[in-house]
């Protein structure tokens, strides 16, 4: 009973950044009609961002996390504005070349400058035993802070004016735009807010994983695993999915080995696209 306890408990902590991760992902493709080959890229940039101003600079990773994200949003706002925005009315195979090229720059870029070689912040924060179940202390706060930018994000969709001039542009672009909503000004804030999340996911995922170009497509395919799991244009559904994906993760590494807990996300992504395409939590908008 304690091993499956652990495992849970590790598995709702790796659930959280999860979550954080496919959170901004959702956002862009449900509202840009977009497939933002670009994100696994920006969770990486933000994580490099991050160590090399913890190891150059001793600027805490907690402290970072908030330039760090300001930065991809300004790069993510460059980015939409200067080059999606001009072909995000052509089919969705065109937006996704284009990202997907645009990727490759970022990436080789990255390798280019930093290299692939896995870097990681060490946090010395201890851990928390509660009985034999042990919570390192560095992913309690990687998972808190993963919950609170999925938190702030919904209640920005919620309750702002940007948020609910996102939602009418998710629901009808031309309504949207006799509303008087500049309808390409609002698809590059929601891809900014996208690159902002991710830029802060993985300044967190530096915290508790080794980070790595090499890990950008694994990044890419947890997103999309996610998003078909919660639901696509849901924020809870991020979350939802996020949490589900790392508790099977966590249980089917226990059973079958951790080499194969990707495997298994994928089939199930695949079993709920047969049975429930619209995911556990799909709906048509933001609410």
């Amino acid at each position: 009973m304690t091993l499956y306890a652990q495992i849970l408990v590790n598995g709702l902590m790796l659930g959280a950044l999860y979550a954080c991760i496919a959170v901004g992902f959702s956002l862009v493709w449900g509202v840009l009609n977009v497939i933002n080959m670009l994100h696994g890229s920006f969770i990486i940039l933000g994580g490099y961002l991050a160590f090399f101003a913890w190891s150059k600079f001793q600027v805490n990773p907690l402290v970072s996390l908030v330039p760090v994200a300001l930065l991809l949003f300004g790069l993510g706002y460059a980015i939409q504005a200067a080059a999606i925005n001009r072909v995000i009315t052509r089919p969705v195979l065109t937006t996704l070349t284009l990202t997907f090229g645009l990727d490759m720059i970022l990436y080789n870029a990255m390798n280019v400058a930093f290299d692939a070689t896995p870097r990681r912040i060490t946090l010395a924060l201890g851990r928390v035993d509660l009985g034999e179940v042990v919570l390192p202390v560095d992913r309690l706060v990687a998972m808190a802070l993963a919950l609170a930018l999925t938190g702030i994000l919904y209640a920005v969709m919620r309750g702002s004016r940007v948020g609910r001039a996102i939602v009418a542009v998710r629901m009808d672009r031309d309504a949207a735009a006799l509303m008087g909503i500049r309808v390409n000004r609002i698809y590059a804030l929601t891809f900014a807010i996208g690159a902002l999340m991710a830029g802060a996911c993985g300044a967190l995922l530096a915290v508790v994983f080794p980070i790595t170009t090499n890990v950008t497509g694994l990044l890419l395919g947890k997103a999309f695993v996610i998003c078909v799991i919660g639901g696509l244009g849901s924020v809870p559904g991020a979350l939802v999915g996020g949490l589900v994906l790392g508790v099977i993760e966590s249980l089917s590494g226990h059973w079958f080995g951790p080499q194969n807990a990707v495997l298994v996300g994928f089939v199930l992504m695949l079993i709920l696209l047969m049975v429930r395409p619209t995911g556990l939590l799909g709906r048509k908008g933001y609410e």
